[in-house]
């Protein structure tokens, strides 16, 4: 019997979308259009507007326009990381994310996976009716919008795909290369000036530099965390989890130590779609005192078992039947199905 398609539109696509549009809005923000646009060796000067590229906007912008295109730019990935109206915002977001890895001098991996991942979710967000994408769905809204549904879980799942075999690529990539095979890969990267750790955590880092073991751990560890979310879709929920949490802390450990801001929160936005299940709806618990301002609280995450394989509650490991809420598919218009509360590198 087929499974009903989970409903995308909640706000953990949402947040997906925001980490995307913040990591590209931080390059933009924070780098002069200077550093952003120059000449780059047998390259040229950038913006470059040849083939494909002569549709980024950087492109199209008049002469001596760059620095008002750029924050025009920033003014568009605000908003969409704001989660208003996703489905005007989509297409925007996808062509200023195109815009940057085909139009700046300084792309990086993450400005590759952001083009990526924002194309792809932009056909869950075309199809979103909500005036903001942190809001739970009006009641009702799914059965009318069934393609509309099948497009946007279609939209997930390929991001998903595209996560599983990004984190494949990356891992079995390294292989072949003696330095990662040995476990010294990560003496290389500690010690270089562009990527090594800075001023402020040396003391902390060279002494684990100094250790074979402490080498070997940081060079083999990573392989590990990028296999286990190559597998991630044929792994029990309660296993996605703390695969997302070490890719978390191993986006973040790199962003720290090299600087990549916006590679780390492109790959977040990836992993959470990647680990929560399809449909999931993610609720904040305020403290008293911020209900008390706001007038009113949340509740816990709620994530829809019978949406993902395996999706189920970490902590019930005694098998027993909890009472849960119902979660709204495209197939139905009266909720069905159980809900079940859980709890990359270049």
């Amino acid at each position: 019997m087929l499974r009903p398609v989970p409903v995308p539109w909640t706000n953990v696509y949402g947040l997906a979308r925001t980490l995307l549009a913040l990591g590209t809005l931080g390059t933009l923000a924070f780098s002069g259009t200077g550093t952003l646009f120059r000449p780059v060796a047998t390259q040229g000067d950038y913006p470059i507007c040849t083939g494909p590229m002569r549709a980024g906007v950087f492109c199209l912008a008049p002469e001596n326009g760059l620095t008002a295109t750029r924050w025009l730019c920033v003014l568009v990935l605000l908003v969409v990381a704001s989660g208003w109206r996703p489905r005007w915002t989509a297409l925007p977001h996808a062509w200023v994310s195109f815009s940057v890895f085909s139009g700046i001098a300084i792309a990086d991996g993450g400005d590759q996976v952001t083009v990526v991942l924002s194309s792809l979710l932009a056909l869950t967000a075309l199809g979103d009716p909500r005036r903001w994408h942190w809001q739970a769905l009006p009641e009702g809204a799914a059965p009318s919008r069934r393609r509309a549904v099948l497009v946007g879980a279609t939209g997930l799942v390929l991001v998903r795909v595209q996560m599983s075999f990004l984190y494949f690529q990356s891992c079995v990539a390294k292989l072949p290369h003696a330095e990662w095979a040995d476990g010294t890969a990560m003496w290389y990267w500690g010690h270089s000036l562009a990527f090594g750790a800075p001023g402020p955590l040396q003391p902390l880092v060279n002494p684990v530099l100094a250790s074979p073991l402490g080498v070997a751990l940081l060079t083999w560890v990573p392989l590990v965390i990028e296999i286990g979310l190559a597998a991630s879709l044929l792994l029990a929920q309660r296993w996605r989890w703390r695969l997302f949490a070490a890719g978390v802390l191993f986006h973040l450990s790199i962003a720290v130590m090299m600087g990549l801001w916006s590679f780390a929160l492109a790959m977040i936005g990836g992993l959470v779609v990647l680990c929560f299940p399809l449909g999931s709806h993610l609720h904040v618990t305020l403290p008293e005192a911020v209900r008390g301002i706001f007038g009113r609280g949340t509740a816990v995450p709620d994530l829809p078992a019978g949406t993902d394989d395996g999706a189920k509650r970490e902590a019930d490991t005694d098998d027993t039947e909890d009472e849960r809420e119902p979660v709204r598919h495209a197939s139905s218009a009266r909720p069905s199905g159980p809900s079940a509360p859980a709890g990359t590198e270049r």
